[in-house]
């Protein structure tokens, strides 16, 4: 009687390792890498989770919003909270040259972790065109690179180039900068 319950038990736990869902390697690998230049973006949190990017979706003068990058296959890259990206669209005349360049069609992207300690969960000043962290209160102004301009933080948030793609909002390179902290 025991070998055949051993025998069942084998029997059962090939079967579920049969359909339950794996994750690969390279699918684990996928979701911790950094942008790439081709991804696409999905919307982080709130109801339109998962909801792809287009460039309807960001008007000039509105809040930043949250975003994941998603590979040309469809992985989300959410591995890893260095993936975490505010995108938001201003108007090209207040960008300066520099930031224009990286910018489509008034759309930026940055690394939403703080460059100080490594917060997330920056806020948005709109009049003056910054984020702000709340962990030690650095500002960075979107309008000029992210570049900080008051606060401890030692670097301006990385930007991500970007195209337009289709009306989507597309990755045009990799991040100027490593996201999150540096330690010296």
């Amino acid at each position: 009687m025991n070998d055949r319950r051993l025998v069942l038990r084998v029997a059962t736990g090939s079967g579920l390792a049969l359909v339950l869902p794996r994750t690969s390697g390279a699918q684990v690998r996928a979701r911790d890498a950094r942008p790439q230049e081709g991804d696409r973006f999905v919307v982080a949190a709130g109801d339109s989770k998962g909801t792809v990017v287009r460039l309807p979706d960001l008007q000039t003068g509105s809040p930043p919003l949250s975003v994941l990058p998603r590979d040309p296959s469809g992985t989300i890259r959410d591995g890893s909270r260095l993936n975490q990206i505010l995108m938001v669209r201003l108007d090209e005349t207040r960008m300066s040259a520099a930031t224009r360049t990286r910018s489509a069609q008034g759309v930026l992207a940055y690394s939403a972790v703080c460059t100080h300690t490594g917060c997330d969960g920056l806020s948005w000043a709109a009049e003056t065109l910054r984020f702000r962290c709340p962990c030690h209160e650095s500002e960075f102004d979107a309008a000029d690179g992210a570049r900080v301009v008051g606060g401890p933080a030692p670097r301006r948030l990385p930007a991500l180039p970007l195209k337009i793609v289709d009306d989507y909002v597309v990755a045009a390179a990799t991040f100027s900068a490593r996201a999150g902290v540096i330690q010296p």
